[in-house]
């Protein structure tokens, strides 16, 4: 299944509301709020990498008060 991680800018003072929202998404396994250049990083992970790539545009970046984003695409895993 493909995995990303998606790392969030968001506006100042919005994080925590960016948190409760990616809570709603299922495809959004874990999201944490972060020090440093991104705000937010989301675990996304999807039955096929077109449904990964719409979640990630359609709803992820859609959000109210995100700014931008940076997504990894998982290339190997281990467990």
């Amino acid at each position: 299944m493909p995995l990303a991680f998606v790392l969030i800018n968001t506006e100042i003072g919005s994080e925590s509301g960016i948190l409760e929202a990616l809570k709603n998404i299922d495809a959004v396994e874990e999201a944490y709020m972060v020090y440093g250049v991104y705000d937010v990083v989301a675990k996304v992970r999807a039955d096929t990498m077109d449904k990964l790539k719409e979640i990630v545009t359609w709803h992820v970046r859609r959000l109210d008060k995100v700014r931008s984003t940076l997504t990894m695409m998982v290339s190997g895993e281990t467990k």
